[in-house]
């Protein structure tokens, strides 16, 4: 694994462009910096929206607004609700994601959770 150096620096994310994703239903919106292997995001979901895929990646989220639910595989589900975080390693858990009235998330993934 190689570590980019990250020298201090600010984000304004209102300065960030965004990048369109569609869901099976609704759409996401996500700014992302990305520093080598290193992925940081703010990624804003439209109501109703439905994950596409099962997600096998980990991730480091943390839930700014709003409220969104995470299905596991094996049919368990958690609320990620403002101020709430889930952490999780690549491989571990196929998740996928739904909210009904939209979140905003902040995200960090890259090869540093890589089992």
């Amino acid at each position: 694994m190689k570590n980019t150096p990250i020298p201090f620096q600010l984000t304004n994310w209102d300065s960030v462009p965004a990048t369109e994703h569609k869901g099976e239903t609704g759409m996401a919106l996500w700014k992302t910096l990305q520093y080598g292997n290193l992925r940081i995001r703010v990624v804003e979901y439209s109501a109703n929206y439905l994950a596409d895929h099962w997600c096998e990646k980990g991730h480091v989220i943390y839930c700014l607004e709003g409220e969104m639910t995470t299905t596991l595989a094996d049919g368990k589900e958690h609320i990620l609700k403002a101020g709430i975080s889930y952490q999780v390693s690549d491989g571990l858990s196929s998740h996928k994601t739904y909210t009904k009235t939209g979140a905003k998330l902040f995200i960090v993934d890259g090869e540093f959770l890589k089992v």
